[in-house]
């Protein structure tokens, strides 16, 4: 007869175990080593809580340090791999097998231990699809999370940054696995329960707050002038026409710049109030000056960051607080806000080819991809209407029957012809197919599949991909944005010539944009120190880009 309860026992032995190093659920942090070879078995599935910003570090530490014979061939599941410790892991043998979404600070390190067959690679996904498995395949038999604070219950509190600890302490909890988190301080009572107790089976007294990477920071002052006449382009060439409200910015200065512009430049095209104002997004110190200005109605945040605290604080017609006053963020919620709610996804990429397929994959990076592909795909389950989402069907399948034809979320891809470095963004062939040769894979880890994106803006102009009728046009068009990269070299001048007739390209004239426009002094802020002016001293920035 089949054992129905087998890991609803193998928890309690897991609990009985870490119990002796426990006075109730309270584990000294000085006791977290042997406490984790207690409750950890080999080959167990492990959830370290590694988000793209929020890091259960002092877990991550200890666990790089237990005793790879008795503790070994671990699976993590995580969705950053950000820190050293977690790469440390696998160097001691301690984790063999990695599924995550994203691996920024760790991508060339990464790249070399993937290639070194040190890591046994699961897949890298977005961040939905990783959580979606931990609720089908990928259950974490172990959690180890974060949280601000805890009473002596174990009920939580995450602050701002909750980020991606619902979604995993849901799944591993209520999947029979064991949660621990380590917190900052153990207090009488939390500002508000955001994990309640019953959820939470051991609690690390780490003593100190987690770490936190300030991830969207932006500095004005290094925006550029090519950056800002992408921008412009991005706002009257798409954002205009489009009557795009709802939105998600990825990472990057090119969307800064758009942020930054929306106070002045938007301002002087008689915007405010038809564009941008309802997002899917971190809290952005480089829209502080749009939402002051009355740009912004509402923002729902994947996380948060450092230093924007207090703002939030003092803007929760803007944000989703809770009672107690701060951010209450959440990824899971977010990623589906941005793939279902949102109009518009526009972000930056380091390679695009002929076909329009992106990747953040170089010959020596693998950074993952976090969000995008979910933010950049095109949500086929859709069924609410909206005028930009009709106009980019309409413009996708002209001749298809009105009530029944699709409507299209705007993907857009806007960067430099030339990345850093003098880089080209434009290749003929993706460096993401030359690592799944390499490795073996069965996919290659493209972050936006072609057949999704459907503008790219560069210096050059817009390539309007929804207007293309076939291959070849769709090729010309992306060659026509490309510059004087191999890439845009490559064109048929007359094919370019007529898709710009028509316009599927639009150069910045062609938009009564004159580049000698784009000017640093368009951006509503010019440094960090101006962001803070503008919040009225509410922000306040890391060290790292205080200059004053």
């Amino acid at each position: 007869m089949r054992d129905w309860k087998s890991g609803r026992r193998e928890l309690e032995a897991r609990l009985e175990a870490g119990g002796r190093f426990a006075r109730g659920k309270l584990v000294a942090a000085a006791d977290l080593v042997p406490f984790l070879e207690a409750v950890l078995r080999p080959g167990d599935r492990v959830c370290l809580e590694g988000d793209n910003q929020k890091q259960a570090d002092v877990i991550a530490k200890a666990l790089a340090s237990v005793d790879p014979v008795r503790v070994n061939g671990l699976h993590m599941v995580q969705s950053g791999v950000v820190l050293p410790e977690h790469l440390d892991l696998f160097e001691s043998g301690v984790a063999r097998r990695l599924d995550f979404s994203y691996a920024g600070p760790q991508s060339a390190r990464i790249a070399r231990m993937l290639f070194g067959g040190q890591i046994e690679l699961g897949a890298i996904h977005t961040y939905l699809e990783l959580f979606a498995r931990y609720f089908i395949d990928l259950t974490p038999q172990v959690a180890c999370i974060a949280a601000v604070s805890a009473d002596r219950d174990g009920n939580l509190y995450t602050g701002p940054n909750t980020e991606d600890t619902p979604t995993i302490v849901e799944a591993t909890s209520f999947g029979n696995g064991l949660v621990i988190v380590q917190v900052g301080e153990i207090v009488d009572r939390v500002p508000r329960v955001d994990i309640p107790a019953d959820q939470v089976h051991f609690v690390v007294d780490a003593g100190k707050p987690f770490f936190v990477e300030p991830l969207f920071t932006r500095d004005p002052a290094a925006i550029t002038e090519t950056q800002i006449l992408t921008a412009m382009l991005a706002i009257k060439g798409l954002y205009q026409p489009y009557g795009i409200r709802r939105l998600n910015h990825g990472i990057g200065f090119n969307t800064a710049a758009i942020e930054l512009l929306l106070p002045t430049y938007g301002e002087k095209l008689g915007l405010r109030g038809k564009v941008c104002t309802h997002w899917a997004l971190n809290p952005h110190p480089t829209l502080i000056p749009a939402i002051e200005s009355g740009w912004v109605e509402r923002i729902h945040c994947f996380g948060s960051e450092v230093g924007m605290e207090d703002y939030v604080r003092a803007r929760p017609d803007i944000f989703f607080t809770g009672a107690d006053g701060s951010l209450r963020s959440n990824r899971a919620f977010c990623q589906t806000a941005g793939l279902y709610a949102c109009d518009a996804f526009i972000g930056s990429t380091l390679q695009i080819d002929l076909a329009g397929h992106s990747s953040t994959v170089t010959p020596s990076r693998i950074a993952g991809f976090g969000g995008a592909p979910n933010m950049g795909s095109d949500a086929r389950g859709r069924r609410h209407p909206s005028e930009p989402w009709l106009r980019a069907g309409r413009e996708a399948d002209p001749d298809g029957p009105p009530a029944l034809r699709r409507g299209r979320k705007l993907i857009i891809q806007i960067g430099e012809s030339f990345g850093d470095g003098n880089v080209p963004m434009f290749v003929e062939r993706l460096s993401a197919l030359d690592l799944a040769e390499r490795l073996d894979l069965d996919l290659a880890p493209v972050m936006v599949y072609g057949d999704d994106v459907t503008h790219i803006v560069t210096e050059e102009g817009i390539a309007n991909l929804l207007l293309c009728r076939d291959a070849d046009e769709r090729e010309h068009a992306i060659r026509g944005v490309a510059g004087y990269t191999e890439v845009g070299r490559g064109r048929d001048r007359a094919l370019v010539e007529r898709l710009r007739e028509r316009k599927v390209i639009q150069r910045p004239e062609d938009l009564g944009i004159d580049p000698l426009d784009a000017d640093r002094a368009m951006l509503a802020a010019h440094s960090i120190k101006d962001l803070m002016r503008a919040s009225d001293g509410l922000y306040r920035p890391p060290s790292r880009f205080r200059n004053w």
